[in-house]
């Protein structure tokens, strides 16, 4: 959309001369304001590059109070103090919004998908509530700059594999999608080159994983599937949510189990739970399957 502009004004500026006459430059900064309230974030920088007018609208706080969340208040509460962000215009409280915002100590992270405004969630592994963690003969931390958080959990070897957690939190309305990152094998670096340690890696094959997801409100979903694919960081889609009312906090709670005491099983990295708007994608996914 912004190069169909910039085509357009130099179409103008062709026509008129050299710029003897009037072009899209010329606009007001409300009518262009008009024009940029149809674009998405990404786009409105880029027409903010084609002439002053635009760059004064591509500013107006009007076109940015339509891409941000409609509770963008609470999430500024939990992104900074009230005293930072007063000083703030709506152009740059939603690039804020864009890096990520740490809370509930650091260990998890919110943040909007910049194209469409999305809210987008991660929660760490140390933010989790592990079956055996504090044990170190089966579960270690592994710091790696392959995790967001500099940090996963390594299961050796169990025979009670339990991971669960939870986040209350005032979601934008929309639906969501929850995945878990996992890694079968320890990702680690020698001489330089990206390695994969499958010593422990074992049990998966038996039996399937089990995933759980439910709200507040009632919502629930069971799937489950079975881990593959040693080396590769893997989101395993839980299921979805929706979010009707954006100023009621949603309390989600999550897990995944392989409680079969019949086998061990181990060699996984845990590194955290994702939330995404449903249709975006980061990363490689695999969709389990529902248990009815």
């Amino acid at each position: 959309m912004g190069s169909w502009i910039s085509s357009i004004v130099r179409a103008e500026h062709a026509a008129s001369g050299g710029g003897l006459g009037a072009g899209l430059g010329d606009l007001p900064e409300s009518c262009i304001a008009e024009v940029l309230l149809h674009l998405d974030p990404p786009e409105i920088c880029r027409a903010a590059l084609l002439s002053r007018a635009f760059r004064g609208a591509a500013s107006a706080g009007v076109v940015w109070e339509t891409k941000l969340p409609k509770n963008y208040a609470y999430l500024m509460g939990k992104a900074m103090d009230e005293t930072a962000r007063a000083r703030l215009c709506k152009k740059e409280i939603y690039a804020r919004l864009c890096r990520p915002n740490p809370f509930d100590g650091g260990a998890k992270e919110f943040w909007l998908e910049k194209n469409r405004g999305g809210i987008c969630m991660s929660i760490s592994s140390k933010a989790l509530l592990i079956t055996g963690i504090n044990d170190k003969r089966y579960w270690t931390f592994h710091t790696t700059e392959e995790s967001r958080f500099k940090s996963v959990a390594y299961l050796r070897q169990t025979w009670w594999f339990e991971v669960a957690g939870e986040v209350d939190f005032c979601f934008p309305a929309g639906t969501y999608s929850v995945f878990f990152r996992l890694h079968l094998g320890l990702p680690s670096k020698r001489f330089g080159f990206r390695i994969c340690n499958s010593e422990h890696i074992h049990g998966w094959d038996k039996k399937p994983v089990k995933f759980q997801l439910s709200t507040s409100n009632g919502q629930k979903v069971l799937s489950k599937c079975s881990l593959s694919e040693p080396g590769s960081w893997i989101n395993y889609r839980v299921g979805d949510f929706v979010v009707d009312k954006c100023d009621v906090p949603t309390r989600l709670k999550f897990s995944l189990t392989q409680i079969d005491c019949t086998h061990t099983k181990g060699g996984i990295c845990i590194d955290s739970v994702f939330i995404f708007p449903k249709g975006f994608m980061q990363g490689k996914v695999f969709n389990t399957i529902a248990i009815l």
